[in-house]
């Protein structure tokens, strides 16, 4: 069942756009927004993901985070296979209406653990830092979270997940 996507105005002029009070978010040519997700009160990033007018629309209608998964070319509501659903506090839009950041509290996953958002079992899916100024190659990443919120096998099972390399 795909959403109406008649809750968006139709982008008539960078005025409308830019000061008005209508939602006109501009999907790109793949059908997509991107969506930075952090933690209503922590601060931090969580994930970055793609919405869709479906998923931007489900969003809106049903306080829970909905993405477009572009590696698997599905609607993806976030906690429907982990149980760690993403309930929307706040959604924020930017000046030219072409990106999203919506602001989430979590619940921990069905098997146990604390509250996350990463499937590989970290609370941020940014569970890494890059080093600036550093020549060495290959760079070397450090790990900022020390430890896994929860295990991943005991939610998602030992399949490989399809989406990644």
């Amino acid at each position: 069942m795909e959403a109406s996507s008649s809750i968006f105005a139709k982008r008539d002029s960078v005025e409308q756009v830019e000061e008005g009070k209508q939602l006109a978010p501009k999907f790109d040519q793949l059908g997509v927004i991107p969506c930075v997700t952090i933690h209503s009160q922590s601060r931090e990033v969580l994930m970055f993901a793609f919405m869709s007018k479906e998923a931007l629309t489900l969003t809106i209608e049903t306080g829970l985070a909905h993405y477009w998964s572009r590696s698997r070319q599905k609607l993806w509501k976030k906690g429907e296979s982990s149980g760690m659903f993403q309930h929307v506090k706040r959604m924020l839009i930017d000046d030219d209406q072409d990106c999203i950041v919506i602001e989430v509290e979590l619940t921990q996953p069905t098997s146990g653990g604390e509250e996350a958002s990463c499937h590989v079992g970290y609370r941020s899916c940014f569970y890494r830092e890059v080093p600036i100024g550093n020549t060495d190659a290959p760079v070397q990443l450090s790990f900022i979270e020390k430890s896994k919120a929860f295990d991943p096998k005991a939610v998602y099972g030992d399949a490989p997940n399809p989406t990644r390399l």
